[in-house]
């Protein structure tokens, strides 16, 4: 049965206030405004990135993929749109040694059937030798197209870790947009979905109301141990490799830190 505190604003250390439907109705719409106003300049901001100029490169630089080397203007598949995400990667590393973060964006896109019903192909791009890169795209079990860059020059290699935008005309290849930093948020859906809780992504970085539970590192629950305890430990791996066949806890992997 819930209770309800003689004082319909106390609550417990580290939770929202309790009060009536009514009160509750006139913070939401409060914050409803503000809301409105954030995803008409997100839309604004939009508009404008498709007023940004181009530019064109050789779309002939080849990449590797599972059919061996391919032209660039291959991932297209036949589309005028391609957009693709850049995995960091690291040489020699096992499974459970990927990074943390690109390895949670790329699962956010398990597949591309809702961009190319879009007329838009998808593909991850990285810099990892091909003989390393393919056992690691069948062990996480991604459907998407995975090609390395390695040795490539930008923007079909050169710095991984962002989201970037192409154009094709007939044989013509144009980079049109990329992110930095928090730009790749757009992809994890998981991140909007925590910004609507009450404790949020649980990061330091967060305004945070006094008494809540307090923030750690960026992306720190994105590494975890067989039991779901996040931590930078030698079992540790990113979340989703939890799910795939193969992943046990005996094996160890050297500690590294975040953003590694």
């Amino acid at each position: 049965m819930t209770t309800t505190p003689n004082d319909p604003g106390a609550a417990p250390r580290g939770r929202p206030p309790v009060v009536d439907p009514a009160t509750w109705q006139a913070a939401r719409d409060e914050l409803l405004v503000r809301e409105k106003a954030h995803t008409r300049e997100g839309d604004a901001i939009a508009a404008a990135r498709r007023r940004l100029p181009m530019v064109e490169f050789d779309p002939a630089v080849e990449v590797v993929g599972p059919h061996g080397p391919v032209p660039f203007l291959d991932l297209f598949e036949g589309r005028d749109e391609l957009v693709v995400y850049k995995h960091m990667w690291h040489d020699g590393a096992p499974h459970q040694g990927q990074c943390e973060g690109c390895t949670t964006t790329a699962w956010h896109v398990r597949d591309a059937v809702y961009l190319n019903a879009r007329g838009v192909s998808f593909a991850v791009l990285t810099t990892g030798r091909w003989e390393e890169v393919a056992p690691y795209v069948a062990f996480m079990g991604y459907a998407q197209p995975w090609y390395s860059v390695r040795g490539a020059a930008e923007p079909v290699g050169g710095a991984m870790g962002y989201l970037a935008c192409f154009l094709r005309e007939g044989d013509r290849a144009f980079l049109t947009y990329s992110t930095t930093g928090r730009g790749n948020e757009r992809v994890n859906g998981s991140l909007g979905l925590l910004d609507m809780t009450p404790y949020g992504r649980g990061e330091a970085w967060e305004d945070t109301p006094e008494g809540w539970p307090r923030g750690r590192e960026a992306c720190w629950y994105w590494r975890s141990d067989a039991g779901g305890t996040a931590d930078w430990g030698p079992t540790s791996r990113p979340v989703p490799q939890w799910t795939r066949p193969g992943a046990h806890p005996v094996e160890t992997l050297g500690r590294r830190g975040p953003g590694h």
